[in-house]
């Protein structure tokens, strides 16, 4: 994708908004003055070009001759601004399961920017990554400091990083990242990360809601579906979502969903370097761990909601999966 095709969803934008309410600035004649209708009354989900986004950025930051005004942007961020990420989140599991979320699902809310999971001793990294060619220093703060703020609403609002890292040099109000950090912040760095403790990461969350995270999945997956009709595989992991609780659904039936041949089916998804079997199983393999961890359905049913009529198939696939079995994974979380 191009830079100039990439997106943002206006919920994210609107927060940029209420950045600029915080500074006693003109958000509409700033947004008439770079070309963005506001006369439009825009859909949570609807789309703004990212390029345009990224001229808010940088006039907010020399209007307000602040270089810390992303993490005024975190502080204002709350679930509902993500959409169905946000409430999937907030209903995950553990923040590791809400941070692969955000993985899968982060070009729903900005299609520029990726997010990388990586395991380190006793921590996990996870490392922010753009297409852009030179982003805005100040969108680059507001993504990793977002991020923290997410967990730490989803788990407690002492939460603090263990390591940050951000690639742009450092700003003028060093103090006030560390601050919110927790941490003394390391600016000039090859990549823009952010660790955690895996102790914490890997806790359950108290939220944790596994029928309201797959509801929240599938509705992002539905968004991502509109805008990126190209991506196949998302609709064939939100067409056997919808399936499974019917059986196994067939590489065949799948592909006549889509109004596709077998064949083009299997080229399109190697293209994106994926199989249906992969899609199949990653999918059985993360909604196995919701079922068991936030829900008292016994282990026949998971299998069955999964897709498997024999109990033992499943718990042959999860110990395949996860290394142990459905029972053990329950009772030791």
């Amino acid at each position: 994708m191009q830079p100039q095709q990439h997106t943002t969803a206006v919920s994210i934008v609107s927060i940029l908004g209420k950045v600029l309410d915080h500074y006693k600035m003109d958000k509409y004649a700033i947004a008439k003055q770079l070309g963005i209708d506001t006369h439009i009354a825009y859909q949570p989900d609807d789309r703004l070009s990212t390029v345009i986004i990224q001229k808010v950025w940088a006039l907010t930051k020399k209007l307000t001759d602040d270089d810390s005004i992303g993490l005024t942007f975190a502080e204002l961020i709350q679930p509902s601004a993500l959409n169905g990420l946000g409430l999937a989140w907030i209903t995950s599991d553990t923040l590791k399961d809400s941070i692969n979320r955000l993985i899968r699902f982060q070009k729903s809310l900005i299609s520029s920017a990726s997010y990388t999971l990586k395991e380190n001793g006793n921590n996990y990294q996870i490392i922010l990554s753009t297409t852009l060619e030179n982003p805005v220093d100040v969108s680059i703060d507001a993504s990793v400091a977002s991020l923290l703020q997410m967990c730490r609403i989803t788990y407690s609002p002492d939460l603090k990083a263990e390591r940050v890292c951000i690639s742009h040099p450092t700003p003028r109000n060093k103090k006030k990242f560390n601050d919110f950090f927790g941490v003394i912040v390391e600016f000039d760095m090859p990549e823009t990360m952010i660790q955690f403790s895996k102790s914490i990461f890997d806790q359950k969350l108290v939220t944790a809601n596994p029928e309201l995270a797959r509801m929240n999945d599938q509705i992002v997956i539905e968004h991502l579906k509109r805008f990126d009709k190209n991506n196949i595989s998302l609709q064939v992991r939100s067409l056997i979502i919808n399936k499974l609780n019917d059986g196994t659904p067939s590489q065949n039936k799948i592909a006549s969903q889509l109004n596709l041949s077998l064949r083009n089916l299997q080229r399109k998804l190697k293209s994106e370097n994926t199989s249906y079997k992969m899609i199949l199983d990653n999918t059985r393999s993360e909604l196995s761990k919701q079922y068991l961890r936030g829900s008292n359905r016994s282990i026949f049913e998971v299998g069955f909601l999964l897709g498997f009529s024999d109990p033992s198939n499943f718990t042959r696939a999860f110990k395949r999966w996860h290394g142990i079995s459905p029972l053990e994974y329950r009772h030791n979380p």
